[in-house]
């Protein structure tokens, strides 16, 4: 399909568009029974997954980064 694309972010756009066509030829070989919608379906949920799971990572990360910086805080007031 084709897209206009912002240059910066060219490298990035190749990248998902050779990411997703490779989960779906893969899903098309190993479900050859589904339909194209189905086999749609299995490449979404696939990205939606990873990408609520790095929500997930990321969130975690943040906190404990808040975590360490607080406990940091208290390490330091103490010593002055």
């Amino acid at each position: 399909m084709p897209l206009s694309i912002n240059p910066q972010t060219e490298e990035v756009i190749r990248t998902a568009e050779k990411s997703v066509n490779q989960l779906w030829a893969h899903y098309a070989q190993q479900y050859s029974g589904k339909t194209d919608g189905e086999i749609l379906a299995m490449v979404a949920f696939q990205f939606a997954k990873l990408y609520f799971t790095n929500v997930a990572t990321a969130e975690a990360t943040s906190q404990m980064l808040t975590d360490f910086e607080h406990r940091l805080d208290e390490i330091l007031l103490k010593v002055e």
